[in-house]
């Protein structure tokens, strides 16, 4: 079940009639709020400050006493970890599927932050899926009992991750990429620059009940000006053209976990950038009910607000650590990653390695 919804807000609260200082610092707290939903598609981060239509993400936010004022957790010299589960939405057949899992890790006090991809079909174990393993992608699709208990599969994704890289990860982000897409189109498009040219096969519907086809995918090299459809197709694409008998597939490289998790970064970078021009502030209620049906997540708004604060996305020196078959996973006979001599152990020391090294 979701986390419950607020219950504090009572309606009329705020005057009627309130100075036109208040507004003014209202639409500035709107601008923020929206500036770090959409920066939480990246990274998991929320700079939060309350208003009314914030509110709204009662049902998917959890009303627990924040654990900022309980353990002071974001005062603390170790580190605070967050996975932000990014999974396709809809109705088809991989709905529950994850597209990304990226661990956010942050030092409080330096606000120094590093991000852990893990790749999909790293295969681990997964409760319920043939033979008791599977890739990691399914993992939330099993443990949620598809999609109908999504704290539970939350919750277990987080537990895996903490097993893969040895941090402890007790916070959970989930992005519904659907509404993603319904976002960027809220805002009127997105301006991306596409650094390397690539064509792939992409389901014609989101639903394969209504149309199971697949059409072909072509992106070029330099600037675009994207809708949300589009955009959402060129983070997610990775199936060549061979699969679907539309051509001969250009730049493999593209169509990689890894490829693919630097596009999806891209689009993310490109809706912030929107977000922050003066000309989109009017679109930004359309915006928040476009978010309304993406994020989930087990911290209260308060957490939320203290771990976007301790993360600067802006500094240079933000790390990123992948887990791939240049490291420490090898390919198996059956298209799936593992650790490399079977050793989960090699896999986590890797990730503390680059973390405190």
């Amino acid at each position: 079940m979701a986390p419950p919804r607020y219950n504090n807000y009572q309606a009329g609260q705020m005057s009627a009639k309130p100075p036109v200082t208040r507004k003014r610092r209202g639409k500035g707290c709107l601008i923020t709020t929206i500036v770090v939903l959409v920066l939480a598609c990246v990274v998991g981060s929320f700079t939060v400050t309350t208003t009314q239509r914030v509110l709204a993400f009662g049902t998917k936010i959890s009303t627990q006493q924040p654990l900022s004022t309980q353990t002071n957790y974001m005062n603390i010299s170790d580190r605070t970890n967050m996975i932000v589960i990014g999974y396709g939405g809809g109705t088809h057949d991989g709905a529950n599927l994850t597209d990304s899992l990226l661990v956010a890790s942050v030092l409080p006090q330096s606000h120094h932050t590093t991000l852990v991809s893990i790749p999909r079909d790293l295969l681990v174990s997964v409760p319920g899926a043939p033979g008791g393993v599977g890739k990691i992608n399914s993992l939330y699709e099993y443990t949620s009992s598809f999609g109908k208990n999504p704290t539970a599969g939350a919750n277990a994704v987080a537990a895996k991750a903490s097993k893969i890289t040895g941090l402890d990860v007790k916070y959970w982000m989930m992005i519904d990429f659907t509404g993603f897409r319904d976002l960027i189109d809220a805002l009127g498009g997105v301006d991306v620059y596409v650094p390397d040219s690539f064509n792939a096969c992409y389901p014609k519907n989101d639903d394969a009940a209504k149309d199971a086809s697949w059409i072909k995918v072509q992106f070029n090299k330099g600037n675009q000006h994207m809708d949300g459809a589009t955009a959402i197709s060129y983070a997610r694409a990775r199936e060549p053209l061979e699969v679907c008998g539309k051509g001969t597939s250009q730049n493999l490289a593209e169509l990689t976990d890894f490829g693919r998790s630097a596009r999806q970064q891209i689009i993310v970078k490109s809706v912030l950038a929107k977000v922050k021009q003066v000309s989109t502030w009017p679109k930004f209620f359309d915006a928040m009910t476009a978010l309304e049906k993406t994020i989930r997540t087990n911290l209260s708004l308060a957490d939320l607000s203290q771990f976007a604060l301790k993360m600067d996305m802006n500094d240079p020196k933000t790390s990123r650590i992948g887990l791939s078959n240049q490291n420490v996973l090898v390919d198996d006979d059956n298209f799936n990653l593992v650790p490399r001599n079977n050793d989960w152990n090699v896999v986590s020391s890797y990730v503390q390695q680059k973390l405190y090294n």
